[in-house]
């Protein structure tokens, strides 16, 4: 019997990783049974002219019965559509998991939490733009300091209500990508945020949006390879090889992400040096901003550019093979400015034209 696979991944937010994870998973497993929450039918129609064989069903992540009855019905949940940041989705999730599971026949739970929960540190001091104070976190010899991280840190919430959940019956692992960038291939949204909207900022004000100092570091993950750890993490868990346990789900079962890491710094002087040569923007250097001014061009996650967060994605290499070859961030940033550009618009030759002299 092929196994059930429920992806939670659509339901008024992006769809970004989850639509491209759904990709991914269908291309290396067109047998296995799909079924996916979508928020209404116009939201799944593309899902299905993609996917014609998949099952959809309609709600939102306040649906609790629902969620309840689609995670104890399948072999698989992943959760992606605000996963990190919504309490009842998680609660309902590990309650069907737990209804509908036994220790001879468990479900398995891919939990999406970000590491916006490693910033922790520059939160409580309120440091934004400064170099790392922290020794990167380490998801292979010292995993308990992600599965023990402070009560405050952003998501971390959620990622106990998935620790809490783990039991014989129900396996649990917390994928937990950092900066993710590149064209996602779902049917949906195919754009991630962060360096995106920077992009964007950047575009809009005619220069690159610095916070501080700009000398904040982060790790970041092209969105295919994002998917192929889902891929691994699923094909193991249809496998459910007994000896992996200890190493796959539960609390040792956290999975940093990162295939590359960036200073923010740098990346608003990449993007504001591509924007210039392409004549979108006539100031080539990027614009230090206090926090005030970085949250009013760029919003809450704006914040973001000025707060570390540092890990090693060791865990997925050693334990499930785990092999990134997606293209660099640094590549991927002409696409992003030209794209964003597209999305406002603006066409080349523009900055001359704003000054007058075109």
């Amino acid at each position: 019997m092929a196994p059930k696979i429920f992806i939670a991944y659509s339901t008024g937010t992006t769809g970004y990783i989850g639509g491209d994870a759904l990709y991914a998973l269908e291309k290396a497993h067109p047998d296995y049974e799909y079924t996916a929450l979508v928020r209404n039918s116009e939201k799944g129609a593309p899902v299905v002219a993609q996917y014609p064989k998949i099952r959809l069903v309609y709600g939102g992540l306040d649906d609790s019965t629902l969620l309840e009855e689609e995670s104890a019905r399948a072999d698989i949940v992943i959760h992606t559509a605000d996963s990190s940041d919504h309490e009842g989705a998680a609660k309902a999730i590990a309650k069907g998991l737990a209804a509908g599971h036994s220790k001879d026949k468990p479900g398995f739970w891919l939990h999406t939490s970000g590491t916006g929960i490693l910033c922790w540190h520059d939160q409580r001091s309120q440091i934004y733009g400064e170099p790392p104070s922290q020794h990167p976190y380490d998801d292979l010899e010292a995993v308990a300091g992600l599965t023990g991280l402070p009560d405050d840190a952003f998501h971390r919430d959620i990622d106990k209500i998935v620790l809490g959940a783990s039991s014989d019956a129900v396996k649990t692992a917390i994928v937990c990508p950092p900066t993710i960038y590149g064209p996602g291939r779902g049917p949906g949204n195919q754009r991630s945020r962060q360096v995106y909207n920077l992009a964007k900022v950047t575009l809009e004000n005619g220069q690159a949006p610095m916070l501080g100092k700009g000398l904040t570091e982060w790790d970041n993950v092209h969105v295919h390879d994002l998917s192929q750890l889902f891929v691994l993490l699923v094909e193991a868990a249809v496998a459910n090889k007994s000896d992996m346990d200890s190493k796959l789900w539960g609390n040792e079962g956290y999975f940093l992400a990162e295939h590359g890491h960036h200073v923010w710094g740098d990346v608003s002087r990449e993007i504001g040096k591509v924007a210039f040569e392409k004549g979108y923007i006539k100031e080539k250097e990027p614009k230090a901003m206090d926090l005030e001014e970085a949250k009013k061009a760029g919003g809450f996650e704006a914040l973001s550019w000025g707060l570390n967060s540092k890990g090693f994605a060791k865990r997925a290499r050693k334990y499930l093979g785990w092999k990134p070859t997606g293209k660099s961030l640094k590549d991927e940033i002409p696409d992003i400015v030209e794209n964003e550009a597209k999305e406002l618009g603006i066409k080349k030759g523009y900055a001359e034209k704003v000054a007058g002299k075109a």
